[in-house]
C-alpha cells in the first residue's frame, strides 16, 4: 500500500469516527473529485464542513449533516486566490463582489502602490470623486479601521491587502518630485511599520504610476526592510514593462537582495509590440535569479491586453503635483506639444502605453466617469478622434481633460505566445487586477476588462483543457497553495482538516470564460458552489446573500490570533 492511500484511508477512519451525532457537520460535499491544492493527483472523497473549517475528507456518506451536496464528476479545490485585484472600496458598496465569486474566487489581495490604508484627510479628498461615486465615505485612516468597516459592511470574499508605497509617499510628500529627507524616511518607514502591525501583507510599490516614479531604488529598499523585519514581502509593478523591462527587473531584484526581502512580480509581461517573443528570455532570468538565492516570484492574467488609466498615456514628466497639474499641462499649447512629442517617440528607457498598443486603434475606452461621456465606452481613441473629426492624440489629451483623469482604457500590447510562456511557468500566479463588478446595479455601469470575469476560468477552460499547457493540478496549486504561501495565509489554499472552509466546486468538462471586451458584463461558466469561511456564497451556480468574507491579516500582526 502506497504512503498517500495509507494516510488517506487512515484520515477517512478518523475523520469519520469523530463525527458522533453531537458533532454534525455543517456541511458535506460528497463523491467529488478532490484536487487538494498541493498539485498531487486527484482523488475521490468527500469533504466535511464545521463552523469556518475543515473538518473531515474520507468517506463520510454515514456522517451526519445538515446539508449534503452530490458533488460526483465534480472537481472540489481549495478557493482561488486573486494574487492582485482593486476591491477593496467596491466591495463596501456592493458586497456581493459577483464577478469574482462566479470565477471561483474566495480570496482577493489588493493594495498595489496606492492601498486602501493608512488615510489621512488629503489622500480622501484626492480620490473624492472615485469614492462618491460609489456611494462610499471614507471614515477609517489606518488598516484596523478598514477591516472594522469591511465586517459592518458584509463581503462575499475575503480581502487582504498590502501597505502601498505609493500611500505612504502621498501621506508624506505629496505628488511632489523628490526625496524625503531623513526625518521623512523615518515617517515613512514608521507608516510600514504601524500598517504590517495591523495586518498588511508587505508593502508594494506602482513604479509605473505618479507619484510612485520618482522613489529611488534607496527609499524603495528603505521600505522593503521595513516590511521585511515583520515577515512581509515586498510586491512590485515594475518601473517598465516594455523595451526597459530589463533595466526595471534589475531594480526589483536589486531591492530583494538589499533588503532581504522575498519580491513578487505582479501582473508579469511584455509590454509593447516590439517586445514581442521575448517572455521565454525574461523567464530564464528570473529563474537564473532564483537559482543564485533570490526569493522572487511572478502573477500573470490570461489576456493579450492590458487595463490601467488612460492618462497613463501621458508622459511621466507631465504628471509631476498630481491630477490638476497635469491637466494644467494638457490645457497649456507649448507643454501639450512636449507632451504629444514624448508619447510618439519616448526617451530612451521610457515606457509609452499608447505606442506599445500600437496608437490609437490599440487604445479602448473602458470606465468613465462622467455621465456626459459614457457614449464613449466601448470605443477606441482612433474611434472617438473620428466622432470628434480631430486627431487622435488631440481626442486623447481632450477625454484626459473632459474626464479629469479619471478615464479607465485598455491597451492592446501583449502576444499570446508570451501570455502563455508565463502562464505555464511553474512559479507565477494568478491575478486579475481588477475590482469586483457585477452586471447589475452600482458595480455595472462601466465597460471593464472581461478578465475581472474571466480570468481564472479562462486558464481551467482554454489553457487546461483546451491547449493542455498545465495540467489541472499544476492549474489548482497555482490558484492556491501557491499564492496562500506566497503572502503568508498559511490557513488557507490546502483541503486539509482545519484549514479555513474556502472551497470552489467547479465542473472541469465546462467551466469556461464568456466575457469579451465587446461585451464584458458576462459571468463564467461551471463553477457549481462556492464556500468562504464555511458559508455557501455560490449555490448550484446562483449567488446567495451570505457575506461571510473577512479582513486576513497578515504574518506582522500583532492582535489577537
Amino acid at each position: 500500500m502506497s504512503i498517500a492511500r495509507g494516510l488517506l484511508l487512515t484520515l477517512a477512519i478518523v475523520t469519520v469516527s469523530a463525527c458522533a451525532p453531537a458533532d454534525r457537520l455543517d456541511i458535506v460535499f460528497q463523491g467529488g473529485w478532490i484536487v487538494d491544492g498541493t498539485g498531487n493527483p486527484r482523488y475521490r472523497a468527500d469533504i466535511g464542513i464545521r463552523g469556518d473549517r475543515i473538518v473531515a475528507i474520507g468517506r463520510l456518506d454515514e456522517a451526519p449533516t445538515r446539508e449534503r451536496v452530490d458533488v460526483s464528476g465534480l472537481i472540489v479545490a481549495p478557493g482561488f486566490i486573486d494574487m492582485l485585484g482593486w476591491s477593496d472600496i467596491k466591495v463596501l458598496a456592493d458586497g456581493r463582489a459577483a464577478s469574482k465569486i462566479t470565477q471561483g474566487i474566495t480570496t482577493e489581495i489588493t493594495g498595489e502602490g496606492s492601498s486602501v490604508a493608512p488615510q489621512t484627510d488629503a489622500t480622501i479628498a484626492e480620490d473624492a470623486e472615485y469614492y462618491a461615486s460609489l456611494g462610499v465615505t471614507v471614515d477609517w485612516r489606518d488598516l484596523d479601521g478598514y477591516f472594522r468597516r469591511l465586517e459592518q459592511a458584509g463581503s462575499a470574499i475575503n480581502i487582504a491587502t498590502f501597505v502601498g508605497a505609493t500611500q505612504i509617499r502621498k501621506i508624506v510628500l505629496g505628488n511632489e518630485d523628490r526625496a524625503p529627507t531623513a526625518d521623512e524616511m523615518a515617517r515613512m518607514t514608521a507608516l510600514v511599520d504601524s500598517a504590517m502591525h495591523q495586518g498588511a501583507l508587505g508593502v508594494s510599490t506602482s513604479l509605473v504610476y505618479a507619484p510612485a516614479f520618482y522613489a529611488t531604488t534607496a527609499e524603495l529598499v528603505e521600505l522593503a526592510r521595513a516590511a521585511g523585519r515583520h515577515g512581509g514581502i515586498y510586491a512590485t509593478h515594475l518601473r517598465n514593462e516594455g523595451a526597459g523591462l530589463d533595466d526595471a527587473l534589475d531594480e526589483a531584484l536589486a531591492i530583494a537582495r538589499a533588503a532581504d526581502i522575498p519580491v513578487e512580480i505582479w501582473h508579469l509581461k511584455r509590454a509593447g509590440r516590439e517586445t514581442w517573443g521575448d517572455m521565454p528570455r525574461v523567464l530564464a532570468r528570473i529563474d537564473s535569479a532564483r537559482a543564485s538565492g533570490i526569493d522572487v516570484t511572478a502573477d500573470v492574467y490570461p489576456y493579450q491586453a492590458s487595463a490601467t488609466g488612460l492618462a497613463a498615456s501621458i508622459p511621466q514628466w507631465a504628471h509631476e503635483g498630481g491630477t490638476a497639474e497635469m491637466i494644467g499641462r494638457l490645457r497649456d499649447p507649448a507643454a501639450r506639444h512636449r507632451i504629444r512629442a514624448d508619447m510618439l517617440d519616448p526617451p530612451v528607457g521610457a515606457e509609452s502605453f499608447f505606442r506599445g498598443a500600437g496608437g490609437a486603434p490599440g487604445v479602448l475606452v473602458a470606465g468613465v466617469l462622467a455621465d456626459s461621456l459614457k457614449y464613449l465606452e466601448g470605443k477606441s481613441v482612433a474611434q472617438i478622434a473620428a466622432l470628434w473629426g480631430t486627431d487622435p492624440i488631440d481626442a486623447l489629451f481632450d477625454l484626459v481633460i473632459k474626464d479629469n483623469g479619471n478615464t479607465g482604457a485598455i491597451y492592446f500590447s501583449m502576444s499570446e505566445g508570451d501570455v502563455r510562456a508565463a502562464v505555464g511557468e511553474w512559479w507565477t500566479s494568478f491575478c486579475t487586477d481588477y475590482g469586483a463588478v457585477a452586471p447589475d446595479g452600482i458595480l455595472s455601469r462601466d465597460k471593464v476588462h472581461p478578465r475581472v470575469y474571466g480570468s481564472f476560468p479562462r486558464i481551467l477552460g482554454r489553457y487546461v483543457r483546451e491547449h493542455g499547457v498545465l495540467k489541472l493540478e499544476d492549474a489548482i496549486r497555482k490558484m492556491t497553495s501557491q499564492p496562500a504561501q506566497r503572502v503568508g495565509l498559511l490557513d488557507r489554499g490546502l483541503l486539509r482538516p482545519q484549514m479555513a472552509a474556502d472551497i470552489t466546486v467547479f465542473d472541469a468538462r465546462t467551466i469556461i470564460d464568456r466575457a469579451t471586451f465587446e461585451d464584458p458584463h458576462q459571468p463564467s461558466e461551471g463553477v457549481r458552489y462556492v464556500v468562504v469561511n464555511g458559508q455557501m456564497v455560490l449555490e448550484n451556480g446562483q449567488l446567495t446573500t451570505a457575506r461571510p468574507g473577512r479582513g486576513l491579516r497578515g504574518p506582522g500582526w500583532t492582535g489577537p490570533r
